[in-house]
This record gives structure tokens, C-alpha cells and sequence, in this order.
């Protein structure tokens, strides 16, 4: 990911310099495991504890020639180790270390989502209680329908990212595992008992069975996992954005002073990071693609998935770090237009309370076929001439044969819309984070 989205705590996990620490980690706990089953001598397993280490300008020298990472990186570490080398990687092949300790990377990457999920789900929270009776108008088809409040906006975003962890961590269990297990996932030069016994001092658990690969499908159910948060974050985003424009500035996104929104127009406010996050969601969203593409490999393995893998999985993270960050900021620092949510309501005289003039009627008696179209006729002059649809209720007089004024006013009390939304948002207790 190129350096404008790349957040710096993220940006170290899938550095060179923590991916070959990992390996050689991975390295150290076999040869430690494997000198304790007398596989290897107890005197190589200390040196290579001791000695091992790796320069990246010599792994990347070495590379250059060999055209192999692991090679280069072998070479490195034996380097610095001396006698006792030839024990290094001692019965594994390059997969056996480069899964495990990819699955390392992937954990530690994890753990810092996982972080800003739990501060965005608990921002969402808040949100949603402080602004439970802020009332606004629903739209479906991007058209008025009946009114919500924004609390219960939010309230809808706090599950959905509470469902994101769930997702996220049920992903983080399915990607907690090693393999030692050689070059077509036999054991036949290290066995079981060791692979057990590395991924235990790892902190992984042993794959069932594997090719020469961990199989893909877990990396796979990874990136989904990442890639619905993303969209998420983009729904959120994306309901922000609309809410911005000029016709409707219900909301608005933070705008510092001294920002500059056009470099032609100076009136312009634009939802830039809004769109940013709906941008780069888009991107991550299609690495998805890519991760299950890459669960078929030819036989016991082949490498196509590499290559990919080197993009796709740091840079879903590094992504899906940055979209979490800026969606903070975002939520954080939302400016909310009531008075404008007050106007957008009571648009046309009440248009938002057709449904309830129709069921009325029909307690009342008449047909719902007719109660249907007195009811229609009256939104559509009210929309399409500029008149109030409440005054076309109260002046009709097929109508008024059914309700008298009285009976009419009280069908346009918003209360009545918003009378369970303390029920729903009480289920926000639920939520653990």
C-alpha cells in the first residue's frame, strides 16, 4: 500500500524486517523442538537461539542472485551462526516456515483491527444514545418514507460492527494454525510430534492435515472478513455523504480551518474523506476475488497464490486499519444539522404521514382500494403543485366524511413513528465491548 494510506503501527507489522523476525522465530522454535527429540543436536539448536539473526541488505544481495526469498534469507541467518548452520531449517521446506510465520503476521495484524473495531463500535454507541430522539426523516429509494431518528442510525451501525468482530474473530481462529510438516505435507523428515510441539511455543495450533501449503481457504474467509468491515465503514460513509449534500445538510463531515474544498469554487465543503473510505473500500472489496482464487492450487502446491498474497493480505490490513481510523475521525467529528432534519421532514405538508391517513381510513371503513387513492391523490398535488399534503387531507371532503379535524390532526404527531425506539436501542446493551 503506498505510503498515503499506510498507518504506522500497521506499516511495521508487514515490514521486511518483522516478516524475516517471524521466520526466524519459526526457525529457532523447530530447531529447539527438534533438539529435544534428539533430532538435532542440543549444541546447533542453542547456536541458532543464540546466534541467529539476519542483515535485510544481505538477504535482499542474496536474492538478487538466487531469485529465492527463503535461500537468501537461510543463508543470512546461517551467516551469523557458523558450524552449527547446517542444522538450520534442518527436514522443512520454505512453506513450512514462510505459512506459519505469515500466520504470526496476520495475528499481530489482527489484534490492532481488532482494537479500532472495539473503539468504533463503542463511538457508534454513544452516537446512537446521544442522538436517540434527534428525529429525521427515512428514506427508501433515496425518497421520504416515514420518520427514524438518527439515533437509531446508529443503533443499526453499532450491531453491524458487532457482527464485524464476531466475523473477525471467528476468521482470527481459522488462521491460528502452523504446519512443519516437509515438502508434500507427509511428515516424512519431521514429524508430527514436533510440528505439535512448535506451534504450541508459537502460540498456533497444528493444521489436521496440510499439502506442502496451509490451504487457502482460511486466508480466504480472512479477507471476506475484512472486506465486509470495509463495507460497513463504507455504508457508513456513503449514508454520510448523502446526508452532506447541499439540497439535504443533515450531516456533515469535519471540515478544519484552513481546508480548502475547490480550488476553483471557495464555497465548497466536500465529503472528501467520505469518499475516500468509499474508494478504498472498493479496493479492498476486490481483493476478496483474489482470495478465494487462490484456495485451488495445482496438486500438493503451486505458487500462483504467492505473488498475490504479497499484495492482497498486507494490503487489506494496511486498508481496512485506515478506513477504521478515518471512520473514527468521521463519526467523531460530525456536525448535525437539526434544524435542516426538522425541514426535510415536514417537506410538503407532511407527506411522511400517508400511511397512517390510509390505515386510519381503512379502521374506519372505507375501502383500502379508495382509501388508497384519496390518500395518493392528495401526496401527489401536494408534491407536484407545491401545496400541503395535511390541508389536502383536511379539505377533502370524501374524506372528512370518515375522520373530523380532530381525528385528522392527531395522524401527523411524529411520537406516534418513534414510540419503540428506546426498545430497540435498549438492545444495544447486548453489545459486550
Amino acid at each position: 500500500m503506498i505510503p498515503r494510506y499506510s498507518l504506522k503501527e500497521m506499516s511495521a507489522v508487514w515490514e521486511d524486517k518483522n516478516k524475516f523476525s517471524k521466520w526466524l522465530d519459526v526457525e529457532k522454535a523447530v530447531a529447539k523442538v527438534q533438539a529435544q527429540s534428539g533430532i538435532i543436536p542440543r549444541e546447533a539448536a542453542e547456536d541458532i537461539e543464540k546466534k541467529g539473526q539476519f542483515n535485510l541488505e544481505q538477504i535482499e544481495e542474496i536474492e538478487a542472485r538466487t531469485h529465492h526469498d527463503v535461500i537468501a534469507f537461510l543463508t543470512s541467518v546461517s551467516s551469523h551462526i557458523g558450524e552449527w548452520s547446517k542444522y538450520l531449517h534442518y527436514g522443512l521446506t520454505s512453506s513450512d516456515v514462510g505459512d506459519t510465520a505469515l500466520c504470526l503476521q496476520i495475528i499481530d495484524a489482527i489484534d490492532l483491527i481488532e482494537k479500532k473495531m472495539i473503539r468504533l463500535t463503542r463511538l457508534l454507541i454513544e452516537k446512537a444514545h446521544l442522538y436517540a430522539h434527534t428525529v429525521m426523516v427515512g428514506r427508501t429509494h433515496g425518497i421520504h418514507a416515514e420518520p427514524v431518528t438518527l439515533g437509531l442510525k446508529f443503533c443499526l451501525y453499532s450491531f453491524e460492527m458487532d457482527r464485524n468482530l464476531k466475523r473477525l474473530s471467528q476468521a482470527r481462529q481459522e488462521i491460528s494454525y502452523g504446519k512443519i510438516s516437509g515438502a508434500v505435507g507427509t511428515y516424512a523428515n519431521t514429524p508430527p510430534e514436533v510440528e505439535e510441539k512448535v506451534c504450541s511455543l508459537l502460540g498456533l495450533k497444528p493444521a489436521a492435515v496440510s499439502t506442502q501449503v496451509l490451504q487457502r481457504d482460511r486466508h480466504a474467509q480472512l479477507i471476506s472478513a475484512l472486506a465486509i468491515a470495509a463495507a460497513s465503514l463504507e455504508k457508513i460513509a456513503l449514508e454520510i455523504r448523502n446526508l452532506q449534500r447541499t439540497d439535504v445538510r443533515e450531516l456533515e463531515e469535519p471540515f478544519a480551518k484552513g481546508q480548502k474544498g475547490s480550488s476553483a469554487m471557495p464555497h465548497k465543503k466536500n465529503p472528501i474523506i467520505c469518499e475516500r473510505i468509499c474508494g478504498l473500500a472498493r479496493i479492498l472489496r476486490s481483493h476478496l476475488v483474489t482470495a478465494v482464487e487462490n484456495i485451488a492450487l495445482w496438486h500438493e502446491r503451486d505458487i500462483s497464490h504467492s505473488s498475490a498474497e504479497r499484495i492482497i493480505i498486507p494490503d487489506s490490513f494496511l486498508l481496512l486499519d485506515y478506513l477504521l481510523e478515518k471512520t473514527i475521525f468521521v463519526v467523531g467529528g460530525l456536525t448535525i444539522y437539526r434544524s435542516n432534519m426538522q425541514k426535510n421532514l415536514m417537506k410538503y405538508g407532511g407527506i411522511i404521514f400517508s400511511q397512517r391517513v390510509l390505515l386510519s381510513l381503512i379502521e374506519k371503513g372505507m375501502a383500502r382500494d379508495d382509501a388508497y387513492k384519496l390518500v395518493q391523490e392528495a401526496a401527489l398535488d401536494a408534491w407536484q403543485n407545491g401545496k400541503s399534503f395535511k390541508e389536502n387531507i383536511l379539505d377533502s371532503k370524501d374524506i372528512s366524511g370518515f375522520m373530523d379535524k380532530q381525528g385528522i390532526e392527531k395522524l401527523f404527531d411524529v411520537n406516534y413513528h418513534l414510540r419503540y425506539i428506546d426498545k430497540v436501542l435498549k438492545r444495544l446493551d447486548n453489545i459486550k465491548v
